[in-house]
């Protein structure tokens, strides 16, 4: 009995220190230094969503001479209230950016522990009036990826290696199924979780499978280049994520997602520093970036939109497009990107009417899916193929 005393005793103690420390930290004054931390699911070396957040945190290093900044990395979904603690408490921290969509609840518990502090979370919906959320976002991109995958594939089934079945990785893979059966509406989109973020063994283990069920062109979201390359040992084509990943697969590597973190940081950490944002009015902030604000770009590597290798077979296949007209797919996924990065919007891949894969029809034909419901999205576009946890 005296040491459950004992115990209960200590657990009061810390819950009175943590809500004390969260009362005596001071709200950032606009214009001072500030320090602001992250916190990455992965590691830094992983070459692909961490890494990518880390390239953008040395940018900000180095554009602004007011700004320090800390990381850990390596973060269990579940862990990161400890780390928010240690961020603000003990590294003394002003603004804590959040990097993972297991960490949103944990980000939003954290905000509301420390409501002078400013917290943003990436990829999620949950805010607080001291809580952002952030997305520079690949739906786009993968589409145009799907273009090309569904004009280039041979056998008519492509593969998506995915990490977790999770809403943002869903839309990617919709997006990749739209892209591909717009020019081929036979193919089939297989798809595979390997419940990792990081691990080239469950990744190669997964891209082995997919080969031998016939696939021949690979997607994927996992942070390490191994798909590219198990995909290239067999003479066969892929897409790089997150990072420039061409050097992994030259001759065999299509194009890609690009992320550039650093243009939503730049812009949001400026405007903290201006007192334009602060720990009272962020609630409603919702930075969804996309093709238009420069945010995501399509290519291989910076640069290298389409691999020289790929952009005659792509110039070859054509297809008939109601409003374009007759178009071959290499021109189709340029007309796209251009479409899509104008202000006005004027494409959309996830324009009605969109059937889910048990043939509901879910974005009605004149609607667009709005950003609450692609950031929620649990349902499987038709032509996906292979398990789906979640799917209604």
């Amino acid at each position: 009995m005296k040491k459950r005393l004992a115990f209960a005793i200590c657990a009061a103690v810390l819950v009175v220190f943590v809500v004390a420390a969260a009362t005596m930290s001071e709200e950032y004054v606009p214009g001072d230094p500030m320090k602001v931390g992250f916190i990455y699911v992965g590691p830094i070396g992983d070459l692909g969503w961490s890494h990518a957040h880390d390239d953008a945190r040395l940018v900000c290093e180095e554009t602004f001479p007011w700004l320090e900044t800390v990381y850990v990395e390596n973060v269990a979904e579940g862990d990161e209230g400890l780390y928010i603690d240690q961020l603000i408490q003990e590294e003394g921290c002003d603004v804590v950016l959040a990097t993972s969509f297991g960490f949103m609840d944990g980000t939003l518990a954290g905000a509301q522990r420390y409501p002078d502090k400013i917290l943003a979370h990436c990829s999620g919906y949950k805010r607080n009036p001291n809580m952002m959320t952030y997305m520079a976002d690949f739906y786009q991109i993968y589409y145009l990826n799907g273009l090309m995958a569904g004009a280039l594939s041979e056998t008519g089934k492509i593969a998506y290696v995915g990490a977790f079945p999770i809403p943002e990785v869903k839309r990617h893979m919709s997006a990749f199924a739209i892209g591909a059966r717009e020019v081929n509406p036979d193919i089939e989109v297989h798809a595979r979780w390997i419940y990792e973020w990081f691990s080239p063994t469950a990744a190669k283990e997964a891209t082995e499978a997919l080969i031998a069920e016939g696939c021949d062109v690979f997607a994927f979201t996992e942070d390490s280049p191994t798909v590219v390359q198990v995909a290239a040992e067999s003479d066969l084509t892929s897409f790089g994520h997150y990072s420039p990943m061409y050097e992994f697969g030259p001759d065999h590597i299509i194009s890609g997602q690009i992320a550039h973190w650093e243009a939503i940081y730049l812009d949001f950490l400026a405007k903290v520093y201006a007192g334009v944002y602060t720990a009272h009015n962020i609630e409603n902030l919702d930075y969804w970036w996309l093709l238009q604000e420069k945010a995501v770009e399509m290519g291989a590597e910076p640069g290298m939109l389409i691999n020289p290798v790929f952009v005659e077979d792509l110039q070859a296949v054509m297809h008939n497009d109601p409003l374009l007209g007759t178009i071959s797919v290499y021109d189709l996924v340029l007309k796209r990107m251009e479409q899509m990065s104008d202000p006005s919007m004027i494409f959309d891949p996830f324009s009605g009417p969109i059937y889910d894969r048990n043939g509901e029809l879910r974005v009605p034909a004149g609607s667009r899916m709005s950003v609450l419901e692609l950031t929620t999205m649990e349902w499987a576009v038709d032509g996906i193929v292979g398990p789906y946890p979640g799917e209604p």
